[in-house]
């Protein structure tokens, strides 16, 4: 009891913006899941869509680039749409676009219809990504700590989660029409419900909107290069360990395949795992550090004897560029006045790298071997080390106040 000298134990209220902050944090953490097992569980459903689609692997793999292009597209509209709604209205409506989205590909009959399915796909996943990720570091502002790379370890969870779903699918030979849905069904709820705790950011009245389409800012280009070459290594790494594993150095397919999940597993550790690191050495001493580890994992994997070195590479690789696009993202959104404008030109450059990583792969492994494939992964690993300094961008000052947004629920 206060007055008799006694320390008052009621707790603070739960509108208190320290509560009202740490709410949002989770509630975007719970976006950037649904986010990710969107991506999850459409992965496993690909060669059901093949199938159902009747197309060869030539038309599939055109298909597949629709929905970067969608994004590259949409992105830029992302920053009008949260202008003209709030930014909690819109990230509600633009992720429920892209957790409905799932559904369509597995609708397509042909690849006619797939094509514009999956561009659709795409244009909804960018300007949800870009919606989040400006929230995202908007919360990391006013929090005064890095939240960033957990918020994308929350996004490689969900795709684990939903990935471990579509598999459960396509073991039990589920029609994947049925289960997309069911799925899009259950994250669009999910999205809706997480949405509802996000900060909800208002223009000022005398605000001009963005633009619906311009070229990104300059500072988003040089910052998108480090993004680049992150994307760059985890497509090469996602897509081609099994084969390098398998090809290169004569291991099993059980074997192979797991190099590919450990890989996986590995950057979702990283991920939730650093923004404590962050916090504690900065963004560019982070990335920096990432870029030795993933240089080094790049000489083992083209170096290796063995296919235990070549995973340990692997695994390198990964908690090498794990936190480096998150930090992308944040250095982008301070770069300038218009944070949606530069995570979205950011994003184009990192889905354009994780477009052309597994064909470029390709194309120098047919031309002369696979290692000398792995050996430009190293080199653009190395990037890191030597492009670290661009993430150094004044932070905006972190406030908890609320003075300039609407913090509460509606």
């Amino acid at each position: 009891m206060a007055g008799h000298g006694v320390p008052d134990a009621t707790p603070p209220s739960p509108h208190h913006p320290a509560n009202r902050l740490r709410r949002a944090r989770w509630a975007i953490a719970l976006v950037f899941l649904v986010h990710g097992a969107v991506t999850g569980n459409f992965a496993t459903r690909i060669p059901w869509i093949q199938d159902h689609t009747g197309i060869t692997a030539g038309q599939l793999g055109l298909a597949l680039a629709f929905p970067a292009i969608g994004a590259s597209l949409a992105m830029p509209l992302a920053g009008r749409i949260s202008h003209r709604f709030g930014a909690r209205t819109a990230l509600r409506g633009l992720l429920a676009l892209w957790t409905l989205a799932l559904a369509l590909p597995a609708l397509s009959p042909s690849l006619y219809a797939l094509c514009p399915a999956l561009l659709a796909y795409g244009a909804s996943a960018g300007m949800s990504d870009v919606a989040m990720n400006a929230l995202g570091v908007e919360t990391e502002d006013r929090l005064g700590k890095p939240i960033m790379s957990g918020l994308h370890g929350m996004w490689s969870v969900g795709a684990l989660l939903g990935s471990a779903a579509g598999t459960v699918a396509a073991h039990a030979g589920a029609d994947a029409r049925l289960h997309l849905a069911g799925a899009a069904l259950v994250l669009t709820v999910l999205g809706a419900l997480a949405c509802q705790g996000v900060l909800d950011l208002r223009r000022a009245p005398d605000e001009h909107p963005p633009p619906r389409f311009t070229l990104p800012p300059k500072s988003a280009l040089v910052i998108g290069a480090i993004g680049f070459c992150a994307v760059f290594a985890e497509g090469a790494s996602l897509d081609w360990s099994a084969v390098y594993l398998r090809d290169e150095l004569g291991t099993d397919a059980g074997l192979a395949a797991a190099s590919t999940t450990a890989f996986a597993c590995t950057m979702a550790l990283a991920r939730l795992a650093g923004d404590k690191v962050v916090a504690r050495f900065g963004a560019v001493r982070t990335v920096r550090t990432s870029g030795v580890l993933a240089t080094a994992g790049g000489l083992l994997i083209v170096a290796a004897p063995h296919p235990v070195a070549a995973m340990g590479g692997f695994a390198l690789v990964g908690l090498g560029i794990a936190v480096v696009v998150p930090l992308a993202f944040a250095a982008a959104a301070r770069s300038g006045p218009a944070p949606s404008q530069a995570i979205a030109g950011v994003a184009t450059i990192t889905y354009a790298s994780g477009l052309i990583a597994p064909s470029a792969i390709g194309g120098i492994a047919q031309a002369t071997s696979l290692t000398v494939s792995f050996v430009m992964v190293t080199v653009l690993a190395f990037g890191l080390i030597a492009g670290a300094r661009v993430l150094r961008v004044p932070g905006r000052t972190a406030a908890v106040s609320g003075e300039a947004a609407d913090l509460e629920p509606r």
